[in-house]
């Protein structure tokens, strides 16, 4: 069967389970061709959290999201493509290390980025994505705030947040992807697009961050290109944003800042993966119900910012 012929199907099975796909700005373009709704983390949440006509809600991003999705929507069934997509930084801020973190600091506010799994998030105050960070740190009424696990971008939020005191959880947390974007990357993408605004993600490295023209979440990224005079842009954060981004302004240019920048587990995903999970109904997302409720409430929080 051929990707058309799959897409076909999938086309049917959605209308007969009632189903709805959700895609992240990094799945494969063939992906992104067929969902029904794309976004970054933040607008994920958002739409995963307003779904009142759907039985069924295919995820295709990592596990953290999907478990987002199953939290915000006890009622319906939560399918991924692959299990197999994980977010490597999820894992690196577990629940019990965070509240090791909270028992040494029992005065502080806990800002858990959405790259977490359930359990932590059960832990947080509140959750945060790239987009809103800086506005969640700030509706906190805490002047010290544990922040995890994402070091740079809670570097980021310390910069724009100076009144407050940021302590990253863990010291040395991050995307493996972002935390390959180098100097060496700018150097060559100025090189070779001398009149592009470079935007790069705030979960890239302090140097490359201070390089750039904008430091912005992949939401902004779109929104910025929208508005911004400029006909060229080098994206810095994972190749298939330029995709995206491309598509939705097709009179203007978008340049990977290095075509090797990949998540390997978003890649996990594909169109069979889709198909299949389906028309079997598997691959099933579920999240305790202990854990969900306490979850929900740091994601309701992160919902309620505006």
């Amino acid at each position: 069967m051929n990707t058309q012929e799959m897409v076909e199907k999938i086309n049917k099975l959605k209308d007969e389970r009632n189903a709805i796909i959700l895609a992240h700005n990094y799945q494969v373009p063939e992906i992104q061709d067929i969902a029904d709704f794309i976004g970054d983390s933040l607008e994920l949440a958002r739409k995963a959290s307003g779904i009142k006509d759907k039985d069924v809600i295919v995820f295709c991003g990592v596990d953290f999201m999907a478990e987002m999705a199953a939290i915000l929507n006890p009622d319906k069934i939560v399918l991924v493509p692959s299990p197999a997509a994980r977010c490597p930084m999820a894992a690196q801020l577990p629940a019990d290390r965070l509240i090791e973190y909270k028992n040494k600091y029992p005065d502080a506010g806990v800002v858990v980025y959405v790259n977490t799994l359930a359990e932590t998030k059960a832990e947080a105050d509140i959750v945060c994505t790239s987009a809103n960070a800086i506005k969640v740190v700030n509706s906190l009424p805490q002047k010290t705030v544990l922040f995890g696990p994402d070091a740079n971008l809670a570097r980021w939020v310390a910069i724009n947040v100076p009144e407050k005191k940021i302590i990253p959880v863990p010291q040395d947390g991050g995307c493996y992807v972002h935390k390959k974007i180098t100097l060496d990357d700018i150097e060559k993408s100025r090189r070779e697009h001398p009149f592009a605004e470079l935007m790069v993600h705030p979960e890239c490295p302090p140097e490359v961050q201070d390089a750039a023209d904008f430091v912005l979440s992949t939401g902004q990224m779109i929104e910025h290109a929208g508005q911004s005079n400029s006909k060229e842009f080098i994206v810095g954060t994972e190749r298939d944003m330029t995709y995206r981004l491309q598509k939705l302004y097709p009179e203007k240019r978008f340049y990977p800042i290095n075509e090797k920048r990949i998540c390997v587990q978003m890649k996990k995903n594909t169109v069979e993966g889709i198909y299949l999970s389906l028309k079997n109904m598997e691959n099933k997302v579920s999240v305790k119900p202990e854990i969900a409720d306490k979850a929900k409430k740091a994601i309701e929080r992160m919902l309620e910012i505006k």
